[in-house]
């Protein structure tokens, strides 16, 4: 059993169509594992895609939508990003998503751990991440607005409106076969605790 309340989530996998699951409760596969330590999910750069992606994912998505607009929508993760694909190192940790497409990530690109949305970079978390580190990120969306605290830090306040969103959390490996990595390089992320409140 893990310290991580898996209930309100679904969990896509880079297998299958790609494959979702449901229930989560004592579900382990080669791509997810769910330990006392936490969380471990990998995605394969030759993993199935989802629809109107080109990369792999295991992640977990929130079941709840909800507004940036109305309301206060907080995610809160303590997590360490373990491995990257050779030939183009980039992953995704966490998402809010909307109706439409990504509204904010978590990312690293190397050792450059960063916030994007919409294709351009909102605000640098750390410069010289080293893999397996593990930190705090907290992601409050509220009166039209996104914050992102890193480690205790106000690191990002942007506008963004949006509906039909959700939270993310979890390896969105940013590379596949085309990119020239091989079969067997992945992304990796280890997830220590991760919490949702909606008010």
């Amino acid at each position: 059993m893990t310290n991580v309340d898996l209930r309100g989530w679904k969990l896509t996998l880079p297998v299958g169509k790609p494959d979702e699951i449901r229930d989560l409760a004592g579900f382990k596969s080669e791509h997810f594992e769910s330990g006392p330590d936490g969380l471990l999910f990998r995605a394969p750069v030759e993993g199935v895609t989802t629809k109107g992606s080109s990369y792999p994912r295991c992640e977990l998505r929130e079941l709840a939508l909800w507004s940036t607009e109305s309301g206060t929508h907080t995610m809160s993760i303590t997590q360490a990003i373990t491995r990257l694909p050779a030939r183009k190192p980039h992953v995704v940790a966490g998402q809010i998503h909307d109706a439409r497409d990504d509204v904010i990530m978590i990312r690293l690109e190397g050792k450059t751990l960063f916030v994007e949305g919409g294709g351009k970079d909102l605000g640098l978390l750390d410069p010289a991440y080293a893999l397996g580190t593990f930190f705090d990120v907290k992601v409050v969306a509220a009166a039209s607005r996104i914050r992102v605290a890193y480690n205790g830090a106000d690191k990002v306040d942007v506008e963004r409106p949006a509906v039909g969103c959700y939270f993310k959390a979890g390896v969105y490996t940013q590379s596949n076969l085309e990119k020239g990595d091989v079969a067997g390089e992945r992304g990796e992320v280890r997830i220590r605790a991760l919490s949702v409140r909606h008010e």
